[in-house]
C-alpha cells in the first residue's frame, strides 16, 4: 500500500495517529504550553514497508467494533499492543523521528547491561515482544497431572519449552502443532508424573532458535521499569 502511495526515498518515519486525543503540557525552556494532541506511534521505514504491519477493518469476517478500534486500526504482529493504534485517522510520513510522549517518554525500558566490564544503563523502545512463557493451568488426569502453558514471542521460531517442578531438572514440554503459527499464542503441555501431595513450585522457560533463553527474575534485576517483564514466573500449586 505504501509503495503504491509513492513514498519518497527521504521518508524515514511513518506515524500512525488515532482519533483519541487529549491535552498535554509541553515545556520549551522556561515556558509551558498546554496543547491538544492525538495518540500516535511510529514505525521506521524498514518495518512500515515490510509485509508484517496490517491496517485492519474486520475480524473473522465482521467489521471491527468501536472497542476494537473501528473503523480502522493498525496491527503490528509480534509487537507489544501499544503499537496497535486504534481508530486510525491519519498516517504521516516524515524524515524526522517522531517524538510523541507515548513513544519517547512512556513506553521505554531502562536496563543495566555489562559493557566492556562496566555496568551501563541502556534505554530502548518498547517494540517487539520479548520471549516469554508461563504456566496457565494444572489439571489431574487419572494418576498424573497435565501442565498447560502459553508462549508469547515476536515470531522467531521456538527451539524448546521446558518445565521444572520445585528444584528438580528441566523437563521437555510439547508445543501444540495447532498453535504453531508464526505470530500465534503457542500452547504447550507437559505430563507431570509421580506427584507427591502438598505444595509445589512449577515454572517454565522457553528458548528460541537464536539461543535466546527466557530470563529469571534475578537476571532482570537491573531493569528499572516494569515494562517488558518476560521473566520466568514460578507458580505455587497444592496437590491433594
Amino acid at each position: 500500500m505504501l509503495n503504491v502511495a509513492g513514498v519518497k526515498a527521504a521518508a524515514r518515519e511513518f506515524v500512525f495517529f488515532g482519533a483519541d486525543h487529549g491535552e498535554e503540557e509541553v515545556q520549551w525552556r522556561t515556558q509551558k504550553y498546554t496543547i491538544d494532541v492525538p495518540f500516535g506511534r511510529s514505525l521506521n521505514r524498514e518495518k512500515a514497508m515490510s509485509s508484517d504491519p496490517l491496517l485492519v477493518w474486520a475480524l473473522n469476517g465482521e467489521p471491527l467494533s468501536r472497542h476494537q478500534g473501528a473503523p480502522l486500526r493498525l496491527l503490528v504482529p509480534g509487537w507489544y499492543g501499544v503499537a496497535n493504534v486504534k481508530w486510525v485517522s491519519q498516517i504521516r510520513v516524515q524524515e524526522d523521528a517522531y517524538t510523541g510522549k507515548y513513544q519517547t517518554l512512556w513506553y521505554r525500558t531502562i536496563k543495566g547491561e555489562m559493557i566492556d566490564g562496566e555496568l551501563k544503563y541502556v534505554e530502548t523502545a518498547v517494540t517487539h515482544m520479548n520471549l516469554k512463557s508461563f504456566i496457565a493451568r494444572v489439571t489431574k488426569v487419572d494418576s498424573q497431572h497435565k501442565v498447560l502453558g502459553v508462549v508469547l514471542n515476536d515470531g522467531t521460531p521456538i527451539k524448546s519449552v521446558e518445565v521444572r517442578v520445585d528444584d528438580g531438572p528441566w523437563m521437555a514440554a510439547a508445543i501444540d502443532p495447532a498453535t504453531s503459527a508464526k505470530y500465534s499464542w503457542k500452547l504447550f503441555t507437559h505430563t507431570w508424573s509421580g506427584t507427591a501431595p502438598g505444595e509445589h513450585t512449577i515454572v517454565s522457560r522457553v528458548t528460541d532458535i537464536t539461543g535466546k533463553v527466557q530470563p529469571t527474575a534475578e537476571e532482570l534485576e537491573t531493569k528499572k521499569t516494569f515494562l517488558e517483564d518476560n521473566s520466568q514466573f514460578p507458580r505455587k500449586v497444592m496437590i491433594s
